[in-house]
């Protein structure tokens, strides 16, 4: 159909002559009302939007010197941040003189890692940052 006889049309309608795929030959127009297009197309984009997930990265810290029960609360935590699909990292902070012992907190941060391995896969392993010893966990798929 000839534009001008397509816009003519739309105009009696009281609607608007879209163009759907202008780079067919001959270019693919529609009769809609726009207005309610841009609409219906806004709370769709809102609900995909509203419907994702952002992940944070949540702290766990525990110490050198962390008693085993101390452990497992944190171990929970940490289950808990995973199965939210947040990723977790863990940090063991030195004190004083337990800078000398890294191999036993190494020891320790593995320990941790293992107990959690059905719920999450070690991205980084236990990696020295000044007095910190850090740990990423991420949620299995």
């Amino acid at each position: 159909m000839a534009t001008e006889k397509a816009y003519e049309e739309a105009k009696s309608k009281d609607l608007d002559l879209v163009e759907v795929s202008p780079n067919a030959n001959p270019p693919v127009c529609k009769i809609m009302d726009y207005g309610k297009y841009q609409y219906k197309q806004k709370k769709i984009d809102a609900k995909h939007k509203k419907m994702q997930k952002q992940t944070e990265v949540k702290g766990v810290r525990i110490g050198f010197r962390t008693d085993v029960h101390d452990l497992e609360v944190k171990k929970k935590q940490a289950i808990k941040f995973l199965a939210a699909r947040n990723i977790v990292k863990v940090a063991l902070t030195f004190k004083g003189r337990e800078l000398a012992h890294v191999d036993l907190a190494i020891t320790k941060m593995k320990q941790f890692g293992d107990d959690l391995a059905e719920y999450a896969n070690i991205e980084e392993g236990p990696k020295r940052q000044g007095y910190n010893l850090i740990m990423i966990l991420t949620p299995l798929k």
